[in-house]
């Protein structure tokens, strides 16, 4: 029985209390985890990385754009190599992106110092770059890996507030490889961390067992998740919440010059990613009332609300500690995002679902760092979030399910192709 199967055999009774610990339980659940977190810190790494390489270069006025670029062509080959995972499962995928990508940043670092070279390295690495998150997320509900759908939701949980490690631990790595050594050195590190978090990945027994779902149609279907109703209105209200992090960033800078103090431009996005890692570990710690189509229009909503202490400050301390607020809505936010994407993705393209929702978020991203480093205006931190909210609220019934609590799982795999676990 699948976990789809399950969970329409006992639809109408709340999921079973599951926690943290019963998901690590599981073998292999660790390692799959842990494979992902490490292979995602070029996530975190690479920005800065590539920004000090460029400043390091003598080319200044282009760091900015070098890092832009890395981010766009993320967002627009993540989509791409996880429809490739999709079809011919993680193994045969994401070892060849974290090569290329890898050595895209070599080559960034022992290459000339032109900025036709970087922004062409810079492009491959962003493009190539492995989408551990969203495989990730598909090897949750592979048959065999979670016990239940609640054992899934938890899964998916934890995975949206560990992730924000990787913007916390990610940056610092950089910083003390550049101090110790050189901006080279850190994208030589970003190489082979994001290298040995893919092999750590697809080693698992679980990842070696899923060999993607062949389409039913000799004809490709290039829309793929973007042609569900459902699946567009979550992208359109990620897109929005995107805006209020990309937003983030330069108003950070900003603050940290109105009140003279540096600190405050690196210091207001590490406040709300550990907000985040509190708020994302506290929903998943248990079960919550009522729909995750509910929980997603609260959790805008007070993510909306969250940055309004912040816009309001009056000193450095009061906004370090104010910017924690709305990172504690906003892990929640994106876990139930990830639970609503692989409610509603169908067999076969699982993977590219969640890679277009971090690719919207992507874009939101860039659109709120544009518009917040042109207005310079707080107002954007809550009104993406507000936008989102909205669009939520308005579609609500789009995004609930016939049934409650039903999380789709990946297709029976061959029984001699299933792992053991």
């Amino acid at each position: 029985m699948t976990l789809l199967d399950s969970a329409r055999a006992s639809r109408g009774r709340p999921l079973a209390v599951v926690r943290y610990r019963d998901v690590l339980r599981i073998p292999g659940a660790v390692r799959v985890l842990g494979g992902a977190l490490i292979g995602r810190l070029p996530a975190g790494m690479a920005p800065l990385a590539v920004l000090l390489s460029a400043d390091g270069a003598g080319e200044g006025t282009s760091a900015g754009l070098l890092a832009a670029v890395y981010l766009v062509a993320n967002a627009i080959g993540g989509p791409l190599s996880a429809r490739l995972v999709d079809r011919y499962g993680p193994q045969r995928v994401l070892p060849v992106g974290a090569l290329l990508s890898g050595t895209a940043f070599l080559a960034l670092a022992a290459g000339p110092a032109e900025i036709w070279w970087a922004v062409a390295v810079v492009t491959a690495a962003g493009a190539a770059r492995p989408p551990l998150d969203a495989a990730l997320r598909t090897l949750w509900g592979v048959p065999g890996m979670m016990p239940s759908p609640a054992h899934q939701r938890v899964a998916l949980a934890l995975d949206s507030g560990t992730q924000e490690l990787i913007y916390i631990v990610g940056p610092l790595l950089v910083a003390v490889i550049v101090a110790t050594t050189s901006a080279s050195w850190a994208l030589a590190a970003t190489a082979a961390v994001g290298a040995l978090g893919t092999a750590l990945f697809v080693s698992t027994p679980v990842s070696r067992a899923h060999h993607g779902v062949k389409p039913q149609s000799a004809q490709p279907d290039w829309l793929g998740p973007i042609r569900s109703a459902r699946l567009r209105v979550l992208y359109a209200a990620m897109a929005c919440v995107g805006v209020t992090i990309g937003a983030l960033t330069p108003l950070a800078v900003d603050a940290a010059d109105q009140f003279d103090a540096p600190e405050l431009s690196g210091g207001l996005p590490a406040a709300v990613s550990c907000g985040a890692v509190l708020g994302g570990l506290a929903y998943g710690a248990r079960s919550w009332r009522g729909s995750t189509a509910s929980h997603l229009i609260v959790l805008s909503v007070a993510f909306a609300a969250g940055w309004i202490p912040l816009t309001v400050t009056g000193s450095p301390t009061t906004a370090l500690s104010a910017a924690a607020i709305p990172g504690l809505a906003m892990a929640p936010l994106l876990g139930a995002g990830f639970v609503t994407t692989s409610t509603f993705a169908l067999p076969g393209h699982t993977t590219q679902a969640h890679a277009l929702l971090v690719a919207f978020l992507d874009i939101g991203c860039a659109i709120g760092t544009a518009a917040a480093g042109v207005t310079h205006t707080q107002a954007l931190l809550p009104a993406g979030a507000a936008a989102a909210a909205l669009i939520l609220a308005t579609t609500r019934r789009r995004l609930t399910p016939a049934h409650p609590h039903v999380l789709p799982a990946m297709p029976d795999l061959d029984a001699k192709k299933e792992p053991h676990l």
